[in-house]
């Protein structure tokens, strides 16, 4: 058995019960966990989240230098277009972004806590069936 096991991805907040019910909605998640100072959820996929109050919680300013980028979640879609409707519906908003190369696309985006996420569409380089 493992001496250190994989815990949850954690962000600072200054309102953990919103943040939670963001990433609750955009996951499909379900709370787990609930104190005064920290939430827990669970996705579908079995990705944790939590997130834990800090009053003096600043968001990175990415993609500006001041505050600059200090980790970012990634998410996997299937639909960059309606991914992108849900994450605005929710409280969401669109980072500046520049073309992706490579074999996917992927957009910037921030939540309401102004944490920075991307949502990224993999296309199959798998071969089409005859």
């Amino acid at each position: 058995m493992a001496l250190v096991k994989a815990g949850a991805v954690v962000l600072d907040c200054v309102e953990p019960e919103k943040l939670a019910v963001f990433y609750k909605e955009l996951l499909d998640a379900e709370e787990t966990e609930a104190t005064a100072n920290r939430v827990e959820i669970r996705g579908i996929d079995g990705i944790r989240m939590a997130f834990r109050r800090d009053a003096n919680a600043t968001p990175p300013s990415w993609p500006r230098a001041e505050n600059s980028l200090q980790a970012h979640l990634d998410f996997v879609v299937d639909d960059l277009d309606a991914a992108e409707r849900k994450v605005v519906e929710l409280g969401g908003r669109p980072l500046e972004r520049e073309d992706a190369s490579g074999p996917f696309e992927e957009r910037g985006y921030a939540d309401p806590a102004g944490h920075s996420f991307t949502l990224r569409l993999v296309t199959s380089t798998a071969p089409k069936p005859a």
